[in-house]
């Protein structure tokens, strides 16, 4: 498989797991933080790894990304990267709750939780 049809299987895969996603556009409010948590370990998780030591997607541990500051995730969540397997998000998640995606990343917030769910860390 060429370097070109690869990226565009990864981007289609990546597509298809946000378009299966069956919420709506999710609101940032106390209320919606369970489903934000779920969004990344589940929708972010499926290309990142569960674990986000990477897969598909580059890895997103704290150690990895501390080279990019909040403002840079956010727009890479918001925008995507185009010609990568990284779709733009901005249809499902408004610029709240990409701004709280990209500090639980930074500050690895989510994976202590999910360590106390028992999933592994």
């Amino acid at each position: 498989m060429t370097e070109r049809m690869g990226t565009a299987r990864r981007w289609l895969i990546c597509l298809a797991g946000g378009l299966l996603l069956s919420s709506p556009v999710l609101s940032a409010g106390p209320d919606n933080v369970a489903e934000l948590q779920n969004f990344v370990i589940q929708d972010c998780g499926s290309c990142h790894g569960l674990t986000f030591r990477g897969g598909l997607g580059p890895p997103l541990r704290p150690e990895n990304i501390d080279h990019l500051s909040e403002a840079a995730l956010s727009a890479i969540i918001r925008e995507g990267i185009p010609g990568t397997a990284m779709p733009p998000w901005k249809a499902l998640l408004n610029d709240q709750d990409i701004a709280w995606i990209s500090r639980q990343l930074k500050s690895g917030r989510l994976l202590n939780e999910k360590s106390s769910t028992g999933q592994p860390r």
